[in-house]
């Protein structure tokens, strides 16, 4: 190939001065006099190229010599008459100069040895591997000694709901004769229950207590077991509501899937996980009789490990945030059993006492209502920050290889503490939503803001936000520096499911 040929002239900016071996063939030529002006290029001459070529010519390099075993120089370096053969296998000259890498053809002057990710080193899995299986094993123990055992019988007979139609509203004494008109007759069509295809009239008082009915409403009656023809043994209870939220979970579930993809598919069997793990453990175990701060903790863990793994793939990166919730919901029961004994908080609000005459003499610790209810509500806002911690210091090693541990957590926490400002306000008034009808209640009431703030009902709910937020507070340094040291000793495998993602 000739040397004037503008396909020998691709080559990468610089190239020639970067080329170990060149440089060195350059030094073990002919003298500097022996070496051809440069030609006139066609068009202006890169800046790096220029400064390697004058910083040749100041060390007074030269053209080498043709030959089979001689590296040839750029073109700004070669005659005609020592053109090399294209056939020739280039060799660097023997130098005391380190040998460095190929000269890149892409059109970048240098590489970056942007390799594919590698593993976590096997040092990281022991580590990991030490630290979760423990804690697995002891989630494991907790599930099998706090199975719920046998379920308690209440006290009162329980109701059957009946599901009927309202078919007419009109205005009626609530005692035959009395001409008070102060209640109103709902006429209902019953679709189930013992009375299922007649109709059902029901005084319901006129106040601001209770809900106004209007025809068509679909609507809930508690039967208490009694005689089915008689008006009596009826209560309107309440709407149905089931499918409208059938709707809303629809709705939900294909919001999901279409974003999340695969990814969303696993986040929903996650969720469903998480009921059962409710609803077939935690409630059944502190129903009889277990201590429902230990059932909460133990509950969690299991929805924990079954959900993040689920549903963010058997990882490096997941194993860091399923470390960083662990440590903060064991802070936020330690810290709630604490501030719950040291403010003697009792747990015994209206739900609560409903819930002990409907049990009877099922022994039940209120208090310790109060702290599972504080570890299950913080456990998904502190998977959701522990996730995305790792997540940011992943993607933090990937864009810069070279960060090292004390970079990666110095950059992570700078993502972090907006993440768990936003996070703390999240969780402070998705507690003051659940309690505004309370906090309506004392803004009208003539006691002062130092007896409302110090009342049990809202004093339980500033012990759940404060410790929640403080469990909160500590799993972003926590996760944030367990990333980084594995991130730091060589890169982790990808997230399953990651190659999916649009």
């Amino acid at each position: 190939m000739h040397p004037d040929d503008p396909r020998r002239a691709r080559t990468a900016p610089g190239g020639d001065a970067r080329s170990p071996g060149r440089r060195a063939a350059h030094r073990h030529d002919a003298p500097a006099a022996a070496r051809p002006s440069p030609e006139p290029a066609a068009a202006p001459v890169p800046t790096g190229r220029r400064a390697a070529r004058r910083a040749a010519e100041r060390d007074g390099h030269t053209a080498p010599v043709a030959g089979p075993h001689t590296v040839h120089p750029s073109p700004e370096h070669t005659s005609p008459a020592h053109a090399v053969p294209e056939h020739a296998t280039p060799e660097p000259a023997h130098s005391s100069a380190p040998a460095g890498p190929p000269p890149d053809h892409t059109g970048h002057g240098h590489g970056h040895g942007h390799g594919p990710a590698t593993p976590a080193g096997h040092r990281v899995r022991k580590l990991l591997f030490a630290l979760l299986v423990p804690c697995g094993l002891a989630t494991l123990v907790g599930v099998v000694l706090l199975w719920p055992g046998a379920a308690p019988i209440p006290s009162l007979p329980p109701t059957q709901t009946v599901h009927a139609d309202v078919t007419a509203v009109q205005v009626a004494d609530c005692s035959p004769g009395s001409g008070d008109r102060g209640c109103t007759g709902v006429t209902v069509a019953m679709s189930d229950g013992p009375r299922a295809g007649r109709d059902l009239v029901q005084l319901v008082p006129v106040e601001p207590s209770t809900p106004r009915f209007a025809v068509g409403d679909p609507v809930v009656l508690s039967w208490s077991g009694g005689n089915p023809d008689e008006a009596g043994s009826y209560q309107l209870s309440d709407f149905q509501r089931g499918p409208a939220l059938a709707w809303l979970a629809g709705a939900f579930a294909l919001a999901v899937v279409l974003l999340g993809r695969l990814r969303g598919v696993a986040a929903l069997v996650g969720l469903l996980l998480s009921f059962v793990v409710l609803l077939w453990f935690v409630l059944p175990s502190i129903l009889s009789g277990h201590a429902p701060l230990a059932v909460a903790v133990t509950g969690s863990c299991l929805i924990m490990f079954a959900v993040l793994y689920l549903t963010h793939g058997f990882n490096a990166r997941t194993s860091c945030a399923v470390l960083g919730t662990l440590a903060s919901l064991a802070l936020i029961g330690l810290l709630g059993w604490v501030f719950s004994a040291a403010a003697r908080l009792t747990g015994l609000d209206d739900t609560t006492s409903n819930l002990i005459g409907t049990l009877g003499s099922v022994p039940i610790d209120t208090r310790g209502l109060v702290l599972a209810g504080l570890v299950i509500g913080a456990l998904g806002v502190l998977d959701d920050v522990t996730v995305t911690q790792a997540a940011a210091v992943w993607e933090l090693g990937s864009a810069n290889h070279r960060l090292g541990a004390r970079e990666l957590y110095a950059a992570g926490m700078r993502i972090g503490r907006d993440h768990v400002a936003s996070a703390v306000n999240t969780l402070v008034l998705a507690y003051a939503g659940a309690a505004l009808p309370l906090m309506l209640l004392f803004t009208v009431s003539s006691t002062n803001f130092t007896s409302v703030l110090t009342s049990q009902d809202v004093a339980t709910e500033i012990v759940r936000t404060l410790v929640g937020s403080i469990g909160l507070v500590a799993s972003v340094p926590v996760t944030t520096g367990l990333a980084a040291l594995v991130v730091a000793r060589g890169k982790p495998e990808a997230p399953a499911g990651a190659g999916a993602r649009a």
